[in-house]
């Protein structure tokens, strides 16, 4: 059985993921003692909010059909499913808790570390919507999937530039 997802439900998903990621930058701030790359990553965190806001707003913009469900869901169990769905898949507390900095290490090489694994579940979140991205018919706001790609890859952007900053 196939499911199709609304671009409503896939906006839900995005505005999760941003929630689970800016978790991950300010858990992560939380190890560091360097006052740049802990700064850094509270930006990140601060990003994350700010793109849940900017998706909470796309998704309000929505029109009717974009928000029509794409199956019977008389229990409303679609938005748990979509939740767990994100928090499954991209900035998840459990790859989090794998995810140790050795006390030993010296602060820039921590923060090296944590902006390639940040930069790693960025790219796991632009896969993820590429897929999501082909379950959404086509004219029910699949393009909008697009916008969410988008931010994704500025992300990838500013954390490569960063990281190159941190090797420098």
């Amino acid at each position: 059985m196939s499911y199709d997802f609304s671009v409503d439900e896939i906006f839900e998903m995005a505005e999760q993921i941003e929630r689970n990621g800016a978790r991950f930058y300010r858990k992560m701030a939380d190890n560091i003692s360097d006052k740049s790359i802990r700064e850094l990553l509270l930006d990140f965190a601060s990003m994350e909010d700010g793109h849940e806001r900017v998706f909470a707003s796309m998704r309000a913009d929505l029109s009717d059909k974009e928000r029509e469900p794409r199956v019977f869901d008389p229990e409303d169990e679609a938005a748990l499913y979509l939740r767990a769905l994100a928090d499954l898949r991209v900035f998840n507390e459990k790859a989090e808790d794998g995810f140790v900095l050795p006390e030993d290490l010296p602060e820039i090489e921590k923060g090296i570390r944590v902006f390639r694994e940040a930069i790693k579940q960025e790219k796991d979140s632009i896969v993820f919507y590429l897929g999501m991205k082909e379950l959404v018919p086509e004219n029910y706001g699949r393009e909008k999937i697009d916008s969410i790609i988008q931010e994704e890859m500025k992300h990838i952007r500013l954390l490569s530039n960063k990281l190159a900053s941190l090797k420098a």
